[in-house]
């Protein structure tokens, strides 16, 4: 396995269409990097220019000792693993691992050893002599990714693996791609625009939007101290809850003001609020940060906001109640199954003080303050 450093890298197309920005990571060896981001933020053109099957505009991509702006992507020593399997449907499943290996001549007692192996480390020994059209969605994947292993890469690639799968596959694939990462010890850059995907299978993460990096950092990190408000709303289910206002001064006490009602602005981000009185900000909480007085794991004096019940969704061990204050259309608090909560009424709903942040006004806007009890938890 090999470090995969990436530096100044960029992408346009015509000189004006630009893709990727500026990107810039250094993926340690062995290490697990999952690209994140919506539809169109350049993690999959990222990939591809580090495979070798888009040029660079600018930059350059370091495989292990050697630069690979010009190699082949044959030469590049990389395994890909692609959203639609890609596998030959008129050979078995033991010819489509093979292939690759037999087209570099390698001998054939160790192409069926490594062939065996690799099954066995997937679990698809018993489906050596079968084709594609005979696998369900789970077995093709796991022969494309034994198609990867044989080759002994210096790193893997995958692109959206998962993302052809039902849901109750996908996390199951999820955990067998993290145990396989960690018993070959493989250095791997994973493409998904699943953020819980992302969180469940990065050693790090990284967050794009229109083809630049906005965070790198592991899971609880950029979930527990997002640096703007884009990475704040992206990692989450249900997402972050973003409500506008201003910070003004009543008595020696900060407040934040949502419009139809006042928030308390705790001890801990006073100091760093001093600056935005007058002036409008976002607050941001999680909605497992939102409850009733009842059943609420938090303090609840003079933090609560009167809000009205859209719609609950009961799940189980936990409900998703949709909220709305007049000034904000929409707003879901995760929540226990026994919260007191009923459709068409309005109520006073709590917000944990110490778990919310604060942003720039604006849909990208800054964070303005360290929570010091969420970087505890990252």
């Amino acid at each position: 396995m090999a470090q995969v450093i990436l530096k100044d890298v960029s992408k346009s197309y015509d000189g004006q269409v630009n893709v990727v920005t500026g990107f810039n990571l250094e993926v340690e060896d062995g290490e697990f990097i999952v690209l994140v981001g919506p539809s169109g933020c350049g993690k999959s053109t990222t990939l591809r220019m580090v495979a070798g099957l888009e040029e660079l505009t600018g930059g350059t991509i370091q495989i292990g000792d050697r630069v690979v702006n010009d190699v082949p992507p044959k030469d590049r020593d990389i395994a890909m693993v692609f959203q639609s399997y890609a596998l030959y449907p008129h050979m078995t499943v033991r010819e489509n691992m093979a292939f690759a290996l037999k087209l570099r001549k390698r001998p054939k007692a160790e192409i069926e050893a490594k062939v065996k192996s690799a099954a066995q480390v997937l679990g698809i020994e018993h489906l050596l002599d079968r084709k594609p059209k005979a696998l369900s969605g789970g077995q093709r994947q796991r022969v494309a990714v034994g198609r990867a292993i044989v080759r002994d890469p210096q790193c893997f690639l995958f692109d959206e693996p998962l993302s052809n799968l039902d849901a109750k596959l996908r996390v199951e694939m999820r955990a067998e791609l993290k145990q396989l990462h960690l018993r070959l010890a493989s250095t791997t850059l994973y493409v998904t625009h699943d953020q819980e995907e992302a969180m469940t299978l990065g050693d790090r993460v990284v967050v794009m939007k229109d083809g630049v990096i906005q965070q790198v950092g592991t899971a609880l990190e950029i979930y527990h101290q997002p640096r703007n408000r884009f990475v704040a709303g992206f990692l989450g289910s249900p997402p972050m809850n973003f409500f506008r206002g201003s910070v003004v001064r009543e008595g020696d006490r900060l407040w934040f003001d949502e419009g139809s009602g006042k928030l308390p602005i705790p001890d801990w981000a006073s100091k760093g609020m001093q600056e935005q009185v007058g002036g409008h900000v976002t607050l941001g909480v999680r909605p497992e940060a939102m409850s009733d007085r009842v059943t609420a794991r938090f303090d609840t004096s003079d933090n609560s906001l009167k809000m009205k019940v859209l719609l609950v969704q009961p799940l189980g061990d936990r409900k998703d109640v949709y909220l709305a204050t007049p000034e904000h259309e929409r707003s879901v608090a995760l929540v226990d199954a026994y919260a007191r909560f009923e459709t068409g009424e309005t109520l006073d709903v709590f917000f944990d003080m110490n778990r919310v942040h604060f942003f720039d006004a604006g849909e990208t806007g800054r964070a303005l303050v360290t929570n010091p009890n969420t970087s505890r938890a990252a």
